[in-house]
C-alpha cells in the first residue's frame, strides 16, 4: 500500500478516481440536457453534438491527463497554474476551478429539488428553496464522515445510477421503434455553439479526477487513465441516450423529463419508472461527489500566500473541514438565488476558463521543460485552448459578467486577506 508524505495510506486507487470522474460526468446534466439540446439542434443533429462536443474537450482531458501525471498532490488547476505562472495567477485559476465547482454543485442540488421536490410536498420557490437548502446541510454532514467512506459512497452511487442508463440505451440499440418523421430546417450557427456550451455542462467532470492527487496510489498512472476513460465513456453513453430521445419522444424539445419519457417508449412503466428514480439517484450521486471534492479547490488556497493555512487544515478523516463549511455556505446561498438554466450556463463559463488557463499551463512548462515535461507534449494545449475559444464564443455578456464578478470577489478576498497578515505583522 502506497502511504503520503504523513505516512498514512493512500485511500483512493483506480476504480476509485474511475468512479469519481464518471459520477462527476453522469448526473442530472443528460436527464435535462436532450430537450434544451433538441430545441437549439433537432434530430439527429443533436446526437452529432454530443459527439462534436467530447471530441472538442477531448484535448483538454489530454492537458489534465498530462499534467496529472506530473503532479503527487491534491489542487489540479491551481498546482499547476502556479507552477506555471506563480502564485499569483495561479491563486486566480485556483479561484476560478472553486468557483466553476461551486456553479456545478448548485446546479446538481437545484435539479434535484426541482425534479424529488413536488414527490416529497415541495411547492412553490420558497419550498423549493428550502429544500436546496436541506439537501445542502445533509450532502456536507455526509461529506464530513471522512474521505474513505465517501470514496465508498460514490463508487456505489456510480454504479447504481449507471445501471438504468445502460438498460435504455440497450433498449434503444435493440428496438424497432420507428424513427420520427423530421422536416429539414436550418440550423442556425448560433444555435450550435449554444448546444455545445449546454453540452459542456453535460460532460464536464472529468476535471475533478486530478483534484485529489496527493490521495491517490500510484497517482502518475491512475490520474490520466481515469482522466480519459470517463469522458470517453460518458460520450457513448450520452450518444446513445440523445438518440433514443430523438426517436422514442416526438415532441423532445418541450419534455419535462425525456430520458423517462424515453424510457416509457421502449419498456413501458417499468424503464420510466427506473429512470425516474434514477434521474433522483444521479443527482444525490453527483452531489455528493461534488460535496466531497468542491471544498478541496478551497482547501489548495490554503497557504500563507493565498487564504490562509487553516483552509487546508484536514482533520483525522482527511476532510477540510473549514473549507467543507465556508464551501456548503456558498452553495447554500447559490441555491437560493439561481435558476436551472441560469447556473447550467455559468458553470460551463466557469469550467471553460479553468480549462483554458490548465491548457496554457501545459505550454508553458513543456516550453520550460519542467516536471519531466518535453516539447511534444505541448500538442494538446493549442487544441483545448481553441476549443474553449469556439465553444465560450456562445456565452451571453451577462454570464460573462457573472464569471468575471465571481473572479473579482477572489481577487478582493485575497486583498483583504495580505492586508490583515501585513496588519498583524506590524502590531507583532
Amino acid at each position: 500500500m502506497v502511504e503520503s508524505e504523513q505516512g498514512q495510506t493512500r485511500p483512493l486507487g483506480f476504480w476509485s478516481l474511475l468512479a469519481l470522474g464518471l459520477n462527476g460526468i453522469i448526473g442530472v446534466g443528460i436527464f435535462f440536457t436532450p430537450n434544451q439540446v433538441a430545441a437549439l439542434v433537432p434530430g439527429a443533429a443533436g446526437s452529432a453534438m454530443y459527439a462534436l462536443t467530447a471530441l472538442a474537450l477531448t484535448p483538454v482531458a489530454c492537458v489534465y491527463a498530462t499534467l496529472g501525471s506530473r503532479f503527487d498532490e491534491d489542487g489540479g488547476p491551481y498546482v499547476w497554474a502556479r507552477a506555471a505562472f506563480g502564485p499569483r495567477l495561479g491563486f486566480a485559476v485556483g479561484w476560478i476551478a472553486y468557483v466553476s465547482a461551486l456553479f456545478s454543485s448548485s446546479t446538481i442540488v437545484v435539479g434535484l429539488v426541482e425534479n424529488a421536490g413536488p414527490s416529497v410536498g415541495l411547492s412553490g420557490a420558497f419550498g423549493m428553496r428550502l429544500g436546496g437548502v436541506g439537501v445542502v446541510a445533509l450532502l456536507a454532514a455526509t461529506a464530513a464522515t471522512g474521505l474513505r467512506p465517501s470514496a465508498v459512497t460514490w463508487s456505489a452511487l456510480t454504479v447504481l445510477k449507471l445501471v438504468p442508463l445502460a438498460l435504455l440505451a440497450g433498449a434503444f440499440v435493440a428496438s424497432a421503434v420507428p424513427p420520427p418523421e423530421v422536416v429539414p430546417s436550418p440550423i442556425a450557427s448560433a444555435h450550435v455553439g449554444r448546444a455545445a456550451l449546454v453540452i459542456v455542462f453535460a460532460l464536464q467532470g472529468f476535471e475533478i479526477v486530478p483534484v485529489p492527487a496527493g490521495h491517490a496510489r500510484a497517482s502518475a498512472r491512475a490520474v490520466p487513465a481515469a482522466t480519459l476513460l470517463c469522458l470517453a465513456g460518458a460520450a457513448v453513453l450520452y450518444v446513445l441516450l440523445h438518440a433514443a430521445c430523438v426517436r422514442g419522444v416526438p415532441s423532445l424539445a418541450s419534455s419535462r423529463a425525456p430520458l423517462v419519457a424515453a424510457g416509457a417508449a421502449y419498456g413501458g412503466r417499468w424503464l420510466a419508472g427506473l429512470l425516474a428514480a434514477g434521474t433522483n439517484l444521479s443527482a444525490i450521486g453527483i452531489a455528493f461527489g461534488m460535496f466531497a471534492m468542491t471544498p478541496r479547490y478551497l482547501a489548495t488556497l490554503g497557504r500563507h500566500d493565498a487564504l490562509g493555512e487553516s483552509l487546508a487544515r484536514e482533520d483525522a478523516r482527511r476532510v477540510p473541514r473549514a473549507a467543507l463549511a465556508l464551501t456548503s455556505l456558498a452553495i447554500a446561498g447559490l441555491v437560493s438565488a439561481g435558476e436551472l438554466g441560469e447556473l447550467f450556463v455559468l458553470s460551463s463559463v466557469a469550467v471553460l476558463a479553468q480549462y483554458g488557463v490548465s491548457a496554457a499551463a501545459l505550454a508553458v512548462l513543456a516550453a520550460r521543460r519542467r516536471r519531466g515535461l518535453r516539447r511534444r507534449h505541448i500538442w494538446p494545449a493549442p487544441l483545448a485552448l481553441a476549443a474553449v475559444v469556439l465553444v465560450g464564443a456562445a456565452a451571453q455578456p451577462k454570464e460573462l459578467r457573472v464569471a468575471a464578478g465571481a473572479l473579482a470577489v477572489g481577487g478582493v478576498l485575497l486583498v483583504a486577506r495580505r492586508w490583515y497578515v501585513a496588519r498583524r505583522v506590524e502590531r507583532s
